[in-house]
């Protein structure tokens, strides 16, 4: 589970592991920060990070989705 102040602190490039979506062998899915996280001002609760999976899935990570990813890959046991 990734807290708010640490996805506002990911980098390009960085791997983040789905919790739930699992590829065929039963592993996490493996997600790729491809920009900057965008945050606002007057809203500091939010942030929105664009990631890429495969070769055509992009998608945002959002507030609402941090309890989905982690930066570390999590063991088979932990998986749905």
């Amino acid at each position: 589970m990734m807290t708010l102040e640490r996805a506002k602190a990911l980098q390009v490039g960085q791997t983040l592991y789905h919790l739930r979506n699992t590829n065929a062998d039963g592993t996490a899915q493996r997600w790729r920060v491809t920009g900057k996280p965008k945050t606002w001002k007057r809203e500091p609760e939010r942030v929105k990070v664009p990631v890429k999976h495969g070769l055509w899935d992009y998608d945002y990570v959002t507030e609402r989705d941090l309890h989905l990813v982690s930066t570390t890959e999590p063991s088979p046991e932990d998986m749905p």
